[in-house]
């Protein structure tokens, strides 16, 4: 019971309540940050599809450490959902400092995401931590990804997703050293179909 409430308590305050990071926002030092409207559009739809990918990686984290029955492992992704928590007010306050709003589907992507680590949970240890690993490589990849795109003189988003790229790779090694399995090459490609979707979404919704 107790962890059920925990799940809903995240999930609440996930989607409805102001994050607080435990951790300050990164910064460039010394480097202003003044956009064209064009610019700021661009950033604004970037930085609201990372978002997202923090609201999923709360309802991932959370979910899976209801499913394992080992405290030690609900322990483990206990801890990489509070980490996960800096992102999402990272990103949220990088939002608002653009003039930008969240998805208006974060519950959907927060439930859809959940399922699935309830799913992974169910499947073993090994398998959710092998969730866990290749998740966060395709995040790390995504993130990649954005620094190419994020405008150049964006240097407040670029740092943020800088430092998020670096912590999420942390993370893979972590679920990997807990023992975490590959998974099956099908697997990888339905996860990489699903991101796809739900970022080609968020970037615009």
């Amino acid at each position: 019971m107790d962890a059920i409430l925990n799940a809903a308590d995240t999930a609440l305050r996930t989607l409805f309540a102001k994050p607080h990071a435990s951790q300050p926002c990164p910064t460039l030092p010394d480097q202003d940050t003044e956009l064209s409207d064009a610019d700021k559009k661009q950033s604004i739809s970037l930085m609201r599809v990372n978002h997202v990918g923090e609201v999923c990686a709360q309802a991932l984290y959370t979910a899976q450490a209801l499913a394992t029955p080992n405290p030690a492992l609900r322990a483990h992704f206990t801890q990489a959902c509070n980490e996960e928590t800096k992102h999402l007010a990272w990103t949220a306050d990088r939002l608002q400092a653009l003039g930008g709003r969240p998805s208006l589907l974060n519950p959907l992507w927060y439930a859809g995401a959940f399922g699935l680590g309830l799913l992974a949970g169910r499947m073993g240890n090994a398998v959710s931590l092998g969730f866990v690993i290749e998740t966060e490589k395709q995040v790390g990849a995504h993130l990649q990804g954005h620094l190419s795109k994020l405008p150049e003189q964006d240097h407040a988003s670029r740092a943020i997703v800088a430092q998020m790229h670096t912590d999420e790779l942390q993370h893979a090694q972590a679920a990997q050293q807990a023992g975490g399995v590959e998974l099956p090459q099908s697997v990888k490609q339905l996860m990489r179909l699903a991101a796809k979707c739900m970022t080609t979404v968020a970037h615009r919704i």
